[in-house]
């Protein structure tokens, strides 16, 4: 069983992802943050490593999701490689940040492993506003995050929302993060491990 968890920077997939793997008895499989050479030099000089971070991304979830098939074991992973190619390289190339030609070959690339991989049995998409992203992230104080500017983080959004709608390869749960804390509420935990429980019921 592959369970995954999609959402914009700062929407706590990772916390989510580490909760829920303790509660389930899951096997979580965390996002490279920080082993990614390339993260700290992009958010520095976006043009210049966008082509470059967006392929170890998607070398680095590629290998993710053949692993995860491969292991037959119940898994939840920490964002999607759809994800990559159709929110983040799309809003590079759309503010001038990627070029034409590495975003043409970008997306060939991915449209080819695509063709190779099952989508998650359920996906868990974490919706949030802006000011609770940028409070998130403030609070986790990442030094390479610091640069991130709030117009980015926007577009990001939009792009997740627009995604979210069109979503057409298995069962989807949104959760609105603003108004809960399944961090240091055990009933808002409790309220989502509830609902996926609805869900993959009705997957097996």
């Amino acid at each position: 069983m592959h369970i995954a968890v999609a959402g914009n920077i700062g929407s706590g997939k990772t916390t989510l992802t580490r909760l829920l793997a303790k509660h389930f008895k899951w096997e979580p499989h965390f996002e490279d943050v920080v082993d990614n050479p390339y993260l700290d030099d992009f958010y520095h000089q976006m043009e210049r490593w966008s082509f470059n971070l967006q392929i170890y991304f998607l070398n680095s979830r590629f290998r993710q999701v053949i692993q995860i098939r491969e292991s037959g074991k119940k898994i939840i992973q920490d964002r999607t490689i759809y994800e990559d190619a159709h929110i983040f390289a799309p809003n590079l190339y759309s503010m001038g940040l990627m070029t034409n030609r590495d975003f043409q070959n970008y997306s060939s690339l991915f449209e080819l492993m695509e063709s190779t991989v099952k989508a998650p049995d359920l996906l868990i998409y974490l919706r949030s506003s802006i000011p609770n992203l940028v409070g998130q992230i403030h609070k986790r104080g990442r030094e390479y995050e610091s640069t991130i500017s709030i117009d980015y983080l926007s577009r990001l959004n939009e792009r997740y929302e627009a995604w979210v709608h069109t979503y057409d390869r298995g069962k989807i749960l949104i959760i609105d993060v603003d108004n809960i804390n399944f961090v240091d509420k055990p009933e808002d935990l409790g309220n989502i491990i509830t609902r996926i429980d609805a869900e993959i019921n009705g997957l097996f």
